[in-house]
């Protein structure tokens, strides 16, 4: 029984080396990765229904009890009994496909063993579709796994073989014949076609597990780099950044030498062959100048691909890499290699891993870059909105102050004239020194006294050490006009507002107070969020403004909060407190 069992090993290693080989090609992967469809079903099973018909050439005769082995099976008499290997394929056809591939390629071998004949036709052609159907079955019941674990295909492989050699007892016309050949090879059949499907499953599972892993690998190498590229590519982009980046490529990847290069010139080359492989040279590589151009990954495989004219050049094949920005290609990433040996699949998927991330981040810099600049130009924008509708008023006054007191008109012109000085300065940064801010306002102050003489009396509080905490520009004037505008110029009696600037645990609150007429209490959710459509109301622009600023610059908490009070309005908000130096004491007159 041990030779025999033996010899059905022998039969079978030559369809299991088969059946791993196929699994190899791409083709079948769909079949690891359960995408099966109908073309795959039938692809699948004509396949291995035809591996099957050769595991069925290759098994053995019995007459009786006697075993006649033969190298190629081609005729089965009628008194003779074909034991085929053609249900171990089957088996492995259902692991693998699932019962539709396992049953197709069972009735693949089945119809040709019907025309093989022999005693025991009848049940050699029905195990295999049973074959293929069961273990597919049990395969899906028993395992989620993309292949099934070998101790679970060991159990499932006893069945089959158990139930073939139930059909011949019960197929066989001479039942004394049929026991005889199972008492002669079920227990060598059921142990080979066992251990065959897990043996089978674990070569599978060991070569799927090294491939992922290689591919893990990779992947974390690739992110590893692009990690450490990142800064890099931040800066602005020149020859020395170029340099940069090449080194920390040549360090990182197993290469001979490296060279970043844009549309036309070399920027940096770092490694083997820098003696004549120089900056700033045009790019001589036809592929170099194809990939530029068609912006797909060109590999040199000879070094007549290289171009190089020096003879003894030691680079000898070169993988090109455009690399992308915003969909264009800006330049490349050459890889060197000594020997084209060097340049395997997992090479090359790297290197695409490796310039797909790199212009990824490129892209998404540039895109960040430019969403900056979008946001300083709308906050240009939205400064540039308040500054004409305090223009206009303050012409105004000075048009009128020309009829009655024209000294009076000059001194609000200077006065203008230094607001105007200080709000363009203070127009070409983002943010500016409390102080700075403070001043802004004073002259703007000194011209609302000329406008509204003993109607309205401003106040300011601010704690010295909060001087320099940096604040938005053109803030507090809009906010005072606004306050002025809309609500002290309507009251009844004399104006009183009133500026509050104090440290509020880690923050620092700005609060504006007047004894005007409020907000309607309508508008209160809506003012700072969004511009209304009002007649001779105004539109609350300036607020809205004000609003989107403070938020876009120090964030959602800076957001205005806007209330009445008992005796007019309130409009507060807070900013980050900063560590300053202490600056000379800011004097305020109060008018």
């Amino acid at each position: 029984m041990i030779e025999l069992t033996i010899v059905l090993f022998q039969r079978i290693g030559l369809l299991l080396l088969m059946a791993f080989i196929l699994t190899r090609i791409p083709l079948f992967r769909s079949l690891l990765d359960k995408d099966i469809t109908l073309k795959t079903v039938i692809l699948h099973s004509l396949i291995f229904g035809l591996i099957s018909i050769i595991g069925a050439h290759a098994g053995v005769v019995m007459i009786g009890n006697e075993l006649i082995m033969q190298a190629w099976i081609m005729n089965v008499a009628v008194d003779e009994v074909l034991i085929g290997f053609s249900v171990v394929v089957v088996m492995i056809a259902g692991l693998l496909g699932g019962p539709f591939v396992g049953l197709g390629s069972g009735m693949v071998a089945g119809l040709y063993i019907i025309f093989l004949g022999g005693g025991g036709w009848i049940a050699n052609s029905l195990i295999n579709p049973l074959a293929g159907l069961l273990t597919g079955w049990a395969g899906q019941f028993f395992s989620d796994d993309r292949v099934m674990s070998p101790n679970k295909a060991l159990f499932i492989g006893i069945f089959p073989p158990v139930l073939h050699m139930g059909l011949l007892l019960i197929m066989l016309p001479d039942q004394q014949i049929g026991v005889q050949i199972v008492n002669t090879i079920g227990i060598p059949l059921v142990v080979t076609n066992s251990i065959a499907l897990a043996i089978f499953t674990m070569m599978i599972r060991l070569a799927l597990n090294e491939t992922e892993k290689e591919a893990a690998l990779e992947t974390n190498r690739a992110l590893t780099i692009a990690e450490k590229a990142l800064p890099l590519l931040s800066e602005e982009p020149g020859t020395m950044n170029a340099n940069k980046m090449a080194k920390l490529l040549f360090n990182e990847l197993d290469i001979a030498a490296i060279s970043i290069t844009n549309r036309t010139t070399v920027l940096s080359h770092v490694g083997l062959g820098d003696d004549h492989h120089r900056p700033e040279e045009p790019l001589k590589m036809r592929l170099s100048r194809k990939a530029v151009k068609e912006g797909k990954i060109q590999i040199a495989y000879h070094q007549s691909d290289i171009q190089c004219g020096v003879d003894n050049c030691k680079l000898k094949t070169a993988i090109m890499v455009p690399i992308y920005r915003s969909g264009e290609v800006i330049g490349l990433i050459n890889l060197y290699y000594r020997h084209s040996q060097q340049i395997t699949a997992v090479e090359i998927t790297l290197a695409k891993g490796l310039g797909t991330i790199i212009s990824n981040q490129i892209s998404g810099l540039e895109a960040e870059k430019v969403k900056k600049l979008l946001k300083e130009a709308e906050m240009r924008n939205l400064q540039a909105q308040i500054n004409p509708h305090f223009l206009f008023n303050t012409f105004h006054l000075i048009h009128s102050l020309l009829r009655v007191d024209t000294e009076k008109a000059r001194h609000i012109l200077v006065q203008l004239s230094q607001f105007m000085r200080a709000n363009l300065k203070i127009a070409s940064v983002s943010l500016v020194p409390l102080h700075k801010e403070l001043e802004h306002l004073q002259a703007y102050l000194e011209i609302v006294q000329a406008r509204f003489p003993d109607q309205i009396t401003t106040s300011i509080h601010v704690d010295d050490h909060l001087l320099n905490i940096e604040i938005p520009p053109a803030t507090l004037q809009p906010l005072v006009e606004n306050s002025i505008q809309h609500g002290l110029s309507l009251a009844t009696t004399k104006g009183i507002l009133t500026i509050n600037i104090s440290k509020i645990e880690n923050n620092v609150l700005i609060e504006l107070l007047d004894n005007g007429q409020g907000f309607e209490e309508s508008l209160l959710p809506l003012l700072g969020k969004e511009p209304l459509h009002q007649q001779n109301k105004g539109n609350g622009i300036a607020l809205y403004n004000i609003n989107q600023r403070l938020i876009s610059l120090l964030g959602d908490e800076s957001e205005l909060q806007i209330q009445n009070i008992d005796n007019g309005s309130m409009v507060q908000f807070i900013i980050p407190n900063r560590d300053c130096k202490k600056v000379e004491q800011f004097h305020m007159n109060t008018y």
